[in-house]
């Protein structure tokens, strides 16, 4: 009687240790599922805030247009549309980086020249320097168009302190506007033939050859990569995750 005690001691603490082994193995299964979902997760909610931002952005411009009669743009940008104008900065490429945006000059000018205006800034914070709505000759009625969140330096996602407004992965909005009123918006990356040949993301052909948007605003950002490619076009490689406005 006592050895048969001793073996079914035994054999409850073999079957303990299966029981420790299978839920150790289950946890460790859901653990890798969790490490495989969560970073899903992040990414989808950056892209949905990306979406809102965007379009907080084009409402803004659309309000100050509607009380101005006009875009706020500056006079440097209205006579450097070609016919449109885009605001963008230097975005990354697979291999080094490249400049999108329209040039004024030997350069192009960054959508905080738009954020200078529509969030009601004279000066850049915490300096002198004026912006293009010095004296606020932009914003005579100092309305505040725009409450986006200030990031306190110039590579976070926020408004920096130079104004730039930059997506949830650190990278500068590209804003285009119709500025000769034909309600066709030109974005300089997305209007050539080699970018958006066949009407890629529902833009329109034009009469000369270049594609557009049927609208006045058009926003966008590099994405999660955080990257784009001119050598492809807009439905393929860094490209294909690009977040726009208009789709």
């Amino acid at each position: 009687m006592k050895a048969l005690n001793m073996n079914a001691k035994r054999f409850s603490k073999a079957f303990t240790l299966v029981e420790l082994l299978t839920v150790i193995g289950i946890i460790g299964i859901i653990a890798a599922l969790v490490m495989t979902v969560i970073p899903r997760v992040i990414r989808n909610a950056k892209i949905q805030k990306a979406r809102l931002q965007m379009t907080q952005i084009v409402t803004a411009i659309q309000s100050y247009d509607a009380d101005y009669s006009h875009f706020p743009v500056s006079h440097a940008a209205q006579a450097a549309a070609n016919p449109d104008f885009t605001f963008g900065g230097i975005l990354r490429t697979p291999s080094a980086t490249t400049t999108v945006g329209t040039t004024v000059g030997a350069s192009v000018l960054q959508n905080d020249q738009l954020m200078a205006v529509l969030m009601d800034f004279s000066t850049y914070p915490n300096t002198t320097s004026p912006t293009v709505n010095a004296s606020y000759q932009s914003n005579p009625k100092r309305t505040l168009y725009l409450g986006a969140s200030m990031s306190g330096d110039t590579n976070s996602p926020g408004v920096g302190t130079d104004l730039v407004y930059r997506d949830p992965w650190g990278n500068p909005y590209v804003v285009s506007l119709d500025l000769n009123d034909d309600n066709l918006c030109e974005d300089s990356f997305y209007r050539p033939a080699s970018m958006s040949g066949g009407g890629l993301n529902g833009l329109i052909l034009q009469p000369d050859g270049n594609y557009a948007f049927h609208g006045r605003i058009t926003v966008w950002s590099a994405g999660p990569d955080g990257k784009v490619s001119i050598v492809v076009t807009a439905d393929k490689a860094e490209n294909h995750d690009n977040v726009l406005s208009w789709k």
